[in-house]
This record gives C-alpha cells, structure tokens and sequence, in this order.
C-alpha cells in the first residue's frame, strides 16, 4: 500500500478528517474527534498505528511477527503499530483501518453514531 492510497482509504469513511496536532509530519485520522490511525505519510518503511480488539491485537502480532507489533507510543492492549508497505497483503491492511475505524465509532456517544448512519 502506498502513502498516497493509505491516506485516501483513512478519509474514505463518513465523516473521517486528517488533522496534524503533533507535527506537520504526523498524520492523525479522527472521526468524531476521537483519533483512529495516525502515520507519518513519508516515513519508510510506511507504519500506521491501528486501534485494536485486544484478543485480536495478540492473535495479529503472533500471526505476522515483525509486520504488526504493540502501538508505538500508545495503549499496547489496544493498539498495533503495522507496517503497510508490502509485507502484509493490502486487503489485510484495509480491513485492519476499517476494523480501527468501526472500533471508534462504537466508543462515540450513541447521537454521534446515528448522525454517522452506522449501527
């Protein structure tokens, strides 16, 4: 997966924006203000931290050692840090950010999730 393809499925899903509250480097994904990938687009190898079920946090980093490892710099129960450049099949990437997405959206305030359309 490519920076620019990466960058256009985070903000694919309703009311995703990009924000850089950190730097102008870091790329941080939010819906519902509520952060859910953060990258640095230009970085190489390209790494996107990804909220995580924990269960399958661990099952994933046992499944692809070296490719999907604990958040850096953040809740390691919950988040992955996964490297989206090649090593992992891109639909295995897509489906991770979705699930990251999905994850969030279910934490928000029931009003917020009606205003999105999703269960």
């Amino acid at each position: 997966m490519t920076p620019r393809e990466l960058r256009a499925l985070c903000l694919s899903f309703e009311a995703a924006v990009e924000d850089f509250p950190f730097n102008p480097e870091t790329s941080v994904f939010k819906v519902g203000g509520r952060l859910f990938a953060l990258t640095d687009l230009h970085a190489r190898p390209l790494r996107v931290n990804l909220k995580c079920d924990p269960e399958d946090a661990i099952r994933l980093r046992a499944d692809h050692p070296g490719l999907i490892v604990p958040g850096w710099h953040m809740n390691k129960r919950h988040w992955n840090t996964v490297t989206a450049d090649g090593g992992l099949p891109d639909r295995l990437v897509r489906e991770l950010v979705e699930d990251s997405y999905d994850l969030v959206v279910a934490g928000l305030p029931r009003a917020d999730r009606l205003r999105l359309d999703r269960p």
